[in-house]
């Protein structure tokens, strides 16, 4: 499932109002988009998020920096504490590079709320499919004492003029989040605009200082920051994400 800041999974959706994220939501950016683009869902080797899900999500951005840099933030699981706030801790369940098979266990806050008492959410997460670079399909459960959203998460990189173009989409499903479908898609979405939002601004920040200096030995200048499209920029449509 995200990690979301992955998406803090809040019972927000039960009766306490949205707040932060599902399952570690970050704060989505202001003028983040809020409804889900029509059209084929993302796929990894051919595998895509759950189709019979209600609670769906789909965004993406071009980040200007390069594959290589991008691919290795998003892969190293372990070290997502160091650039998204609400991914508490990050814990691979294997060793070497990420790859079909591994497993990684992390945890995000989970906020006050009427259906557990735990301060934390506990999320498993097992890759599905993956090509390095390229994709990634994650799946898994993301849990707490009385509450469970089982999600599916597909992340796509694709090189273009000036940096990558990254897509993700997610799927959840459980009572919790199927009790209240507007509530959780909307805190999916705070959720994978703020994942999104950190990993550009971390992947262009270091892409950044790894640049060769310029001709005052400052950095070389780089690109302006890319327009951030997500759901609601391609229009709305009827509902169609843990992992």
């Amino acid at each position: 499932m995200s990690a979301t800041r992955s998406t803090g999974i809040r019972t927000a959706l039960l009766t306490v109002p949205l707040t932060l994220g599902l399952l570690g939501a970050a704060a989505a950016p202001a003028g983040a988009a809020t409804a889900h683009r029509p059209g084929s869902s993302l796929t990894c080797h051919g595998a895509g998020v759950d189709p019979d899900a209600r609670v769906r999500y789909r965004t993406e951005t071009v980040i200007h920096a390069p594959l290589r840099t991008v691919w290795r933030l998003q892969s190293d699981v372990e070290r997502w504490p160091d650039w998204q706030a609400p991914v508490q801790s990050a814990e691979r369940l294997d060793s070497g590079p990420l790859h079909p098979g591994s497993a990684f266990r992390w945890t995000t806050p989970l906020p006050p709320n009427p259906a557990s008492a735990d301060a934390s959410l506990e999320i498993t997460s097992t890759v599905r499919q993956l090509r390095p670079g390229s994709c990634v399909r994650w799946t898994g459960p993301a849990v707490a004492t009385g509450l469970r959203i089982d999600g599916v998460h597909v992340w796509n990189f694709t090189e273009v003029p000036g940096g990558v173009l990254v897509r993700t989409e997610e799927t959840h499903t459980g009572p919790q989040v199927d009790a209240n479908v507007p509530a959780a898609t909307a805190v999916l979405r705070q959720g994978l605009e703020g994942w999104l939002h950190d990993l550009k601004t971390t992947a262009e920040t270091r892409a950044q200082e790894d640049r060769p200096a310029g001709p005052t030995g400052g950095p070389a200048t780089g690109r302006p920051g890319g327009r951030h499209r997500s759901d609601a920029d391609q229009g709305a449509s009827s509902p169609c994400r843990p992992a």
